[in-house]
């Protein structure tokens, strides 16, 4: 996979024009397209489930990220495949079997990632890392969108690619929350390959153009 990836999150989106913003990011420099999922448990919001998801299956042209802030996400990221996720990746703070679990997602077809929460450290992945398509971290408390940028995000990047390097991973780093402007081109130089984007992109009078602007 290349690196210096923009994924508009989709729950930033008008839901009343959701195929049109679907067209936009398909039309736009967007290289991946951020599907939030939340159950009201896990994290305290609900997003969407099965049926928005067939919508995206249906309209994008865009690789599918998928990101499961639910409990028991193994009872579900079979479906979610099904429905066109390239990509799944699911918390270590909610998997009891985490190798289970990225394994179950690679032998349906996906690529797999693992999720830290700001508070998580990142040695946590140790046992893992080798196995995992990618290492998201949480730059907000995951559950709701326009949080504020947590600053430490630039240590665990670090922290995560050294653990990357020396354990000869194949992983991408992606970073998820308050990412805008003013820190995108530092987020990409300390090491992430992959930005999530969404009040960013969807609030912007340009949307299109403003994914533009973060790949810079």
């Amino acid at each position: 996979m290349k690196t210096k990836l923009i994924s508009p999150s989709l729950l930033s989106a008008d839901f009343g024009n959701l195929e049109r913003d679907i067209n936009m990011l398909n039309d736009s420099q967007s290289d991946w397209l951020h599907v939030d999922v939340m159950d009201g448990r896990f994290v305290p919001n609900i997003s969407f489930g099965f049926p928005v998801m067939k919508t995206v299956q249906e309209h994008s042209k865009k690789f599918v990220d998928v990101h499961l802030m639910i409990v028991e996400p193994e009872k579900y990221v079979e479906e979610f495949i099904y429905l066109g996720a390239d990509l799944v990746s699911v918390h270590y703070e909610a998997c009891t079997h985490l190798n289970r679990t990225i394994d179950l997602i690679q032998k349906k077809g996906a690529k797999a990632g693992v999720v830290l929460n700001p508070a998580t450290p990142v040695l946590m992945l140790e046992d893992i890392i080798e196995m995992v398509d990618l290492v998201l971290l949480m730059s907000v408390n995951p559950g709701f969108g326009g949080q504020k940028f947590i600053k430490n995000t630039y240590k665990k990047i670090a922290e995560t690619k050294d653990l990357i390097l020396t354990n000869n991973s194949r992983a991408l780093i992606e970073v998820d929350g308050g990412v805008n402007l003013e820190n995108a081109s530092k987020l990409f130089e300390a090491g992430a390959d992959v930005l999530v984007a969404g009040n960013a992109v969807f609030s912007a009078e340009d949307p299109a153009k403003m994914i533009e602007l973060l790949k810079i």
